[in-house]
């Protein structure tokens, strides 16, 4: 089964067609679930503790594996998702997990990020980006701020999970637009740097910071090729 967990702003919806493309391109179940103050699910208690992607990727997520009865899969993560998928894959090291895949994600924090997220709450703040994500979440306040507010915190600009990857013993693939307006080539080059296990990487031009949007026939490709090298060489941990 891939499990995919969705960005800062993102919902199951929000994957639009990429789930279907996967399951269609791999053979594989595909799961996606929208965390809490994302979607439809429950709003989250704000403010975020700074900390809140490796609270999902330790405590939360490994009870929807357990609750949706996962035997065998593949994490893919975008963006915070992608962070979220690779602390669990360091910290958690689920033997149910046999590969990541990383779609822009964030290990430390950049400049770039921080101005773009500023720009990102001018843009709800004084534009139509609330309207537009009031499609997708049943309270966008608590969706947005709880995002915004943790990355925009003072302290968040020492935020740095990068030790985590050292940890990382399954396959990963790593996705980067190489005009992500959120971040640059560094993240993935930490990860190349950090990993122990094979790790493959995937910049793509003409691309943001959502690849699976901007680039999907490349992104469902390689990825489906990354699924049959995982099953053509299973796992093996230390």
């Amino acid at each position: 089964t891939l499990v995919l967990l969705h960005e800062g702003l993102g919902c199951a919806g929000l994957w639009r067609d990429f789930p279907k493309r996967l399951l269609e391109a791999t053979g594989f179940g595909v799961f996606a679930y929208s965390r809490a103050g994302y979607g439809r699910s429950d709003p989250a208690s704000l403010p975020r503790p700074l900390d809140y992607m490796t609270q999902e990727a330790v405590d939360v997520l490994p009870l929807v594996l357990d609750t949706i009865g996962l035997a065998k899969g593949i994490l893919i993560g975008h963006s915070d998702g992608a962070t979220i998928a690779a602390i669990h894959a360091g910290e958690v090291q689920d033997p149910r997990v046999e590969g990541i895949v990383l779609m822009a994600p964030h290990f430390f924090t950049e400049n770039k990020a921080l101005s773009a997220i500023n720009e990102a709450k001018l843009a709800y703040e004084k534009n139509d980006l609330k309207h537009r994500l009031a499609k997708y979440h049943q309270d966008p306040d608590n969706a947005f701020y709880g995002w915004n507010d943790s990355w925009l915190h003072p302290d968040f600009r020492q935020w740095n999970v990068s030790s985590v990857l050292e940890s990382v013993q399954v396959p990963v693939l790593a996705i980067q637009g190489l005009q992500d307006q959120y971040g640059t080539m560094a993240q993935i080059d930490i990860i190349e740097e950090k990993c122990a296990s094979r790790v493959t990487k995937l910049q793509l031009d003409n691309c943001h910071h959502s690849p699976f949007l901007d680039c999907p026939s490349e992104v469902v490709t390689n990825i489906a090729d990354f699924c049959a090298s995982i099953i053509h060489s299973p796992v093996t941990r230390a």
